[in-house]
């Protein structure tokens, strides 16, 4: 789908650390599309002169600046100051396409029970389809007949749009989990709260994969968080099942000792605030175990 011109029903959010040639790329990128959003920047304390940079080249875009590297509560910050009804997130290393917006503010404004959008990513340089792709394109959740899309129980957030009120209702990103696989107890929370996520075949986001990322650092928040999610939300049976599963699939090395360590160190504030989701939710996950199981883009490396 292309671009009908302006779009006024959107903001998109992009958050970023230390990565000034990445950020200008996507923003020369984003600034440049017809459905010309409002744009907000949330820098999590870069000390490459980010900051400086957006103030001096994208004047229209409106920068705010976190002494501190809030991870992806940053995105909580900026939508706290959105207006429109959506918004769409956007990596710094992630390129929302021509129509894209369109597309996902389209579906947002067809089907008042959407709670979220998430496209369909392609990996540059070549384009290639992303490995998630698969398991979101043949998802078995099963869904309402209006449903425009594949049932998702999970999104990628810098490939979705959410709807602002939806985001809002439940909470938006877990402040404690910071980074790292941090959309899992928010797509949790929207689906129990009763909101549909799908996924947009024609809703397309280019990745252009940073090379400036600690990835044994990220494999650690990766399991640390998945495991909280799953004791935050899950049946006890569920949630020990899959705990086996996803130590059994991570390097057994000392960075995973360290995961498990961190983890353990949080098991209070889970027990306060565990969650159990409806048997509904519970279902359709169970039923993405297998296909999770295959999937060649849930495996801890780095």
């Amino acid at each position: 789908m292309t671009s009908r011109g302006p779009l006024r029903s959107v903001t998109v959010v992009v958050i970023t650390h230390d990565r000034i040639d990445e950020l200008r790329r996507t923003l020369e990128h984003m600034c440049a599309l017809e459905e010309a959003p409002p744009i907000i920047v949330a820098d999590n304390a870069s000390s490459d002169g980010t900051a400086r940079m957006v103030r001096r080249e994208f004047p229209s875009v409106r920068l705010l600046t976190f002494q501190d590297n809030l991870g992806a509560v940053a995105r909580n910050r900026a939508v706290a100051l959105v207006q429109t009804p959506y918004v769409a997130f956007c990596d710094d290393d992630t390129r929302w396409q021509p129509g894209a917006l369109t597309t996902g503010s389209d579906l947002l404004d067809q089907y008042e029970g959407l709670g979220s959008v998430t496209g369909r990513c392609l990996v540059a340089p070549r384009l290639d389809e992303d490995p998630i792709t698969p398991e979101m394109r043949y998802s078995p959740v099963p869904g309402p007949p209006w449903l425009p899309g594949p049932a998702l129980l999970g999104i990628m957030a810098g490939l979705s749009m959410l709807r602002v009120s939806a985001f809002r209702d439940v909470g938006g990103f877990c402040e404690r989990m910071w980074l790292g696989g941090e959309e899992e107890l928010l797509a949790l929370d929207l689906a129990a709260a009763g909101w549909w996520m799908v996924w947009s075949e024609e809703m397309v986001i280019h990745h252009h994969p940073s090379r400036m990322r600690d990835s044994t650092r990220r494999r650690q928040l990766g399991i640390r968080n998945t495991l909280w999610t799953l004791w935050l939300r899950r049946p006890i049976r569920s949630a020990t099942r899959r705990s086996v599963a996803v130590l059994r699939s991570a390097p057994c090395d000392g960075s995973t000792a360290s995961a498990v360590i961190e983890t353990l160190t949080g098991v209070a504030w889970v027990l306060r605030h565990r969650k159990v989701v409806p048997p509904t939710v519970e279902a359709g996950l169970v039923l993405l175990e297998e296909p999770q199981s295959r999937s060649a883009a849930r495996r801890y490396v780095g």
